[in-house]
């Protein structure tokens, strides 16, 4: 089975100092134990990119774009990629407006989308009530301290 790996666990298992590092870690290696497939997008690299070179009084890692550029090729190295698809708009499209989907949360919708389009029915992350909405579309959030 395919899991999405959301940004928040991109930056969790990113940076052990983390207080959430060892339940994402320890969810991580269960999920590859059970032979799953972990998988992000290219929009999770993005965020995860602006969080790790966004200074800390900016509620980021103020990490350098060297250190970054780092730690997302180890990243890269352990989640692969699930592909970008035109198919993911038009699913997008349909989701923010039968959801009433606005502000932040039109990323979360995009997410969605490529779930959709990808046939992929659960997301690893610590915010799952914002994919709650999407249960009737199959999708399942899966909090790591369940796994």
């Amino acid at each position: 089975m395919i899991y999405l790996v959301d940004t928040n666990i991109l930056l969790r298992i990113a940076r052990p100092v983390d207080p959430r590092y060892r339940v994402t870690e320890k969810a991580v290696r269960e999920l590859e134990t059970r032979e799953h497939q972990l998988q992000t997008t290219l929009q999770n690299f993005s965020e995860f990119w602006n969080v790790s070179t966004r200074p800390t009084d900016q509620n980021g890692f103020g990490n350098t774009l060297l250190e970054t550029n780092r730690l997302l090729s180890r990243l890269e190295e352990f989640f692969s990629l699930l592909p970008d698809s035109p198919e993911v708009y038009p699913i997008w499209r349909r989701l923010v407006v039968d959801y009433d989907v606005s502000g932040v949360q039109v990323h979360d919708a995009r997410l969605a989308a490529s779930m959709i389009v990808h046939n992929v029915k659960h997301i690893l992350t610590f915010n799952g009530t914002d994919f709650e909405r999407y249960k009737s579309e199959g999708i399942v959030a899966v909090d790591p301290a369940t796994v």
